[in-house]
């Protein structure tokens, strides 16, 4: 181990102690997050753990061949854990209503990559130079020498690759290949994965995109982009929030912008943002930090309480305000 070599020792001292462990994941858990819960779910499970995994919200379509059983799972009352650890979340609240649910617990432990981590757990391992908890993963069952079978070689691929870009986005390491070979090697089954990932999707979705195309808006001499996601469209086009994931991209490709941003209405009232940048200049995590949210520099989010118009021209004005300290 290059970094961090106690805190992995400490987590490995604290799995082999427990007998049953609960991982948990954030909201809208994404690959990295889906990919780490069962990755370490089925490790653990073949070192004769009792494990459940927990999650508050389902797993969006394109991630279910990882758990062909479902085993991601709602939270349950009245279950008492030695151990729950919490892959990929960058803070406690992040769990959503998963938190509630695991106060009955002997150790927290927190396995991240985020900057904007709040060290919540009873140990915490966050490690920001990682584009993903998937590869934090990795290098705790190789330290540990539990075995990599191919199930679990195709959940810790997913993870790396899809908060990596598919080993497009800036923060990919050169280390990043390495684990990704390593994985391929092991029987992660690469064909199977892009197809799922990156190249199928529902129709719903589609129309999604459609929507995304005929009303996103430039501002900022074209390097803002945003659009909005109103419970109206999901209704319209059939989606549902998880049809949402990746769809910024789309905006964020645009040639002169620097940062695109959705808005996405959760009530009347509250609003998701997700902000992408393509500067290294441009921090979305500090400008989220603004409205309680965080994440990494180039990707972030946060939720925001107020009237939509309001919220947007809040964010708007921190977005250019960013952009223009850049200068």
């Amino acid at each position: 181990m290059k970094s961090h070599p106690q805190i992995v020792v400490r987590i490995l001292e604290a799995i082999r102690a427990a007998r049953t462990i609960c991982i948990v994941g954030h909201m809208r858990p994404d690959g990295d997050c889906a990919g780490s819960q069962l990755g370490l779910m089925l490790a653990l499970r073949a070192e004769g753990k009792k494990v459940v995994c927990w999650n508050q919200d389902s797993l969006p379509q394109k991630y279910k061949f990882l758990d062909p059983d479902g085993d991601i799972q709602k939270p349950r009352h009245g279950q008492k854990f030695d151990l729950v650890i919490a892959t990929d979340c960058a803070s406690f609240e992040r769990l959503g209503t998963v938190g509630k649910y695991v106060t009955q617990r002997k150790q927290l432990l927190n396995i991240d990559h985020h900057e904007s981590n709040t060290r919540y757990g009873d140990l915490n391992w966050v490690s920001p130079r990682e584009p993903s908890t998937g590869e934090l993963i990795f290098r705790l069952l190789k330290t540990a020498r539990w075995p990599i079978t191919k199930p679990i070689a195709d959940c810790l691929f997913t993870a790396v690759s899809t908060d990596t870009g598919s080993f497009q986005y800036p923060n990919t390491r050169p280390g990043s290949f390495h684990v990704g070979a390593e994985l391929v090697t092991r029987g992660a089954n690469l064909a199977k994965i892009c197809d799922e990932v990156y190249q199928s999707y529902p129709l719903p979705r589609a129309r999604l995109l459609k929507h995304v195309y005929n009303k996103f808006r430039l501002t900022h001499d074209d390097r803002i982009a945003y659009f909005w996601l109103k419970q109206a469209d999901f209704s319209r086009t059939g989606a549902d929030s998880a049809d949402s994931e990746g769809l910024i991209d789309h905006i964020r490709a645009i040639e002169p912008v620097v940062v695109a941003c959705v808005f996405e209405e959760l009530e009347p009232e509250v609003t998701r943002i997700s902000l992408r940048s393509k500067s290294n200049q441009v921090n979305v995590s500090d400008i989220c930090g603004q409205f309680g949210g965080g994440g990494h520099p180039a990707a972030a989010g946060a939720r925001i309480v107020g009237s939509p118009l309001s919220t947007q021209r809040r964010v708007v004005a921190a977005i250019k305000k960013a952009i223009n300290a850049a200068r």
